[in-house]
């Protein structure tokens, strides 16, 4: 008999524990987008984990500020950031509030919703590349700021929530480098994806940037 998804919402204590425990088991989760053209469902198959003001690869890592306080908030929320001028980037703040840590939403599967998504993703030559990547997921789930901050274990009628779904086999998970992040930061493998998933995105090693330019495409 096959396993049906849980569609059950993540409790707070999902998120309430250390990012490198949360990234990698929320591989094979549901991520809901509830928008005014309808729900968009994500089953999502790449994670980086991002460990607050002890990691250099981390928005955190210098302190609160204005652009990362939903970072050092409560875990189970979104933090959005504006990248390049650009595109957006979707993270759950995980672990006791005031760590600062953090889960950047890489790439997915969409489920549902794939009419509404093609609409805001024209650029894609197929359905594995929606939302592969953090910018293409954010654009396919019509992210901006106004969401930062977002309660993700309010319920299933808010904005986000993240269902159970089917965790990944532990036996497909893998790990490695961060995409474009340089620099102390560069030698922690805490990016995780399911091995086989056509819709994980590449992975591109940190180039630096012109002087006068700062910040790495993916960091949180």
């Amino acid at each position: 008999m096959l396993t049906q998804p849980d569609r059950t919402p993540l409790p707070r204590d999902f998120f309430d524990r250390p990012v490198l425990e949360v990234a990698p088991d929320l591989l094979g989760r549901t991520l809901v987008r509830n928008t005014r053209q309808g729900p968009v469902e994500l089953r999502l198959t790449e994670v980086e984990a991002y460990n607050g003001r002890s990691d250099p690869g981390s928005h955190a890592y210098r302190g609160r500020t204005a652009r990362n306080a939903s970072m050092f908030g409560p875990p189970g929320h979104a933090y959005v950031y504006f990248i390049y001028g650009m595109w957006f980037s979707l993270n759950l703040v995980c672990g006791p509030e005031g760590t600062a840590s953090g889960v950047l939403l890489r790439a997915g599967e969409v489920l549902t919703g794939t009419e509404e998504v093609r609409k805001r993703r024209p650029a894609a030559r197929k359905d594995t590349e929606l939302a592969q990547g953090p910018a293409r997921l954010a654009t396919a789930l019509d992210i901006d700021r106004t969401l930062d901050g977002t309660d993700v274990c309010a319920g299933p009628e808010a904005p986000f929530a993240v269902l159970g779904g089917l965790p990944a086999p532990a036996d497909r998970v893998r790990n490695g480098p961060r995409t474009g992040v340089g620099g102390d930061g560069a030698v922690h493998p805490w990016r995780f994806w399911i091995e086989g998933e056509p819709t994980v995105s590449r992975y591109r090693a940190h180039v630096p940037r012109r002087r006068g330019k700062s910040g790495t495409a993916d960091a949180t």
